[in-house]
């Protein structure tokens, strides 16, 4: 086997730079054969379209997907979760709408269910928020290349984002469903069989480190303190996630507590009194939910208000590894659609 020329691939890379076809690291030039593999792993035509923009005027294909999926550096096997984390997103109210151009800059969080996970080597374990796994970074990677090349939006262009997120095309994680106490997250978007993709536009993501008590009450208000701070909040209601570490998921499900018996708990102690809203300067809200300091209203007042109106608000996953009771609020960009989408077999294997 011959050796590559390195001098040939920085010029292919380079090349992709002068065409801003990147997102600031370097992409893998994507050549007809290459993109021909990817769609060999799909029965779906290379012009299907998979999103529209309405605001734009742009469509994304099949093919398109393919070129940015092989750009992100994906094995062409993964193209099949890719495409069913697209069409998640897709179903999500907030990527619909102007999501991507937020000032806030929001993250799709991309959580993987079914044995997919085992066959593309997805990590559902330690550091699974992190850097170090294929599969992950790559799939997490295309769907943000997608949003760039095939809807054009770009940092400073029509991406408005005021300071961002750092995980902005990086968060693609496996659910830990073999050391999960209860049902998957695909499983709650009614898929029980096979593998599925469920997606969300987050805010952001904050850590909760308690290995302090073993006390399911105590640990519940640590929780409930950090998704109920009042910087998050910006509307009348808010939308806050949680992916529970396998050691804290399991301390609650000791207890006897169900996972909806865990958001039915956060849905109804997540919140603050008006006094301390008046203190932040959101104890007012009008017409369109938006919450504003309200001068007239009484300073000292201890009515409770709830953040999370209902279970779909607090979508749960389980995932990381058992070695630190530590686990992640995610602050969900709308709410989550409550729906997955399954991932199609690989047509070489139906073959």
């Amino acid at each position: 086997m011959s050796t590559p020329d390195p001098d040939v691939a920085q010029e292919a890379i380079e090349y992709c730079y002068a065409h801003d076809w990147t997102d600031g690291l370097p992409v893998v030039p994507a050549s007809a054969p290459l993109v021909e593999r990817f769609l060999a792993t799909t029965a779906r035509a290379p012009q299907e379209v998979i999103g529209r923009s309405e605001q734009f005027d742009r469509a994304v294909t099949v093919e398109q997907a393919a070129i940015n999926a092989a750009m992100a550096g994906c094995l062409p096997e993964y193209f099949p979760v890719v495409l069913a984390a697209w069409e998640a997103l897709t179903r999500d109210r907030a990527a619909r709408g102007g999501g991507w151009q937020s000032t806030s800059g929001p993250a799709p969080m991309i959580v993987v269910n079914g044995p997919v996970r085992q066959r593309l080597g997805i990590n559902c374990g330690g550091g699974v928020f992190g850097p170090g796994y294929r599969p992950n970074a790559t799939i997490a990677r295309a769907i943000g290349l997608i949003v760039r090349n095939g809807f054009g939006i770009r940092p400073g262009v029509l991406e408005q984002a005021t300071q961002g997120l750092p995980g902005r095309w990086s968060i693609c994680l496996g659910e830990n469903e073999e050391e999960s106490p209860w049902q998957p997250l695909a499983a709650d978007a009614g898929i029980t069989g096979g593998s599925a993709v469920s997606a969300m536009l987050l805010r952001t993501c904050e850590f909760v480190d308690n290995r302090h008590t073993q006390d399911p009450e105590q640990i519940l208000w640590d929780f409930a303190d950090t998704i109920s701070r009042t910087g998050s909040l910006i509307f009348r209601d808010t939308s806050a996630g949680v992916v529970f570490s396998p050691e804290h998921a399991q301390l609650l499900a000791k207890a006897g507590l169900s996972k909806a018996d865990v958001q039915r708990w956060f849905t109804e102690h997540c919140g603050r009194t008006r006094a301390e809203l008046y203190r932040a300067g959101k104890n007012g809200t009008g017409d369109n939910g938006v919450r504003h300091a309200d001068a007239e209203a009484d300073p000292g007042d201890t009515t409770f208000e709830r953040f999370l109106p209902s279970p779909l608000h607090v979508p749960i996953v389980v995932a990381g590894s058992r070695n630190a009771a530590m686990s992640m609020v995610v602050r969900v960009f709308g709410v989550w659609s409550g729906e997955a989408v399954g991932v199609e077999d690989p047509v070489e294997e139906r073959t």
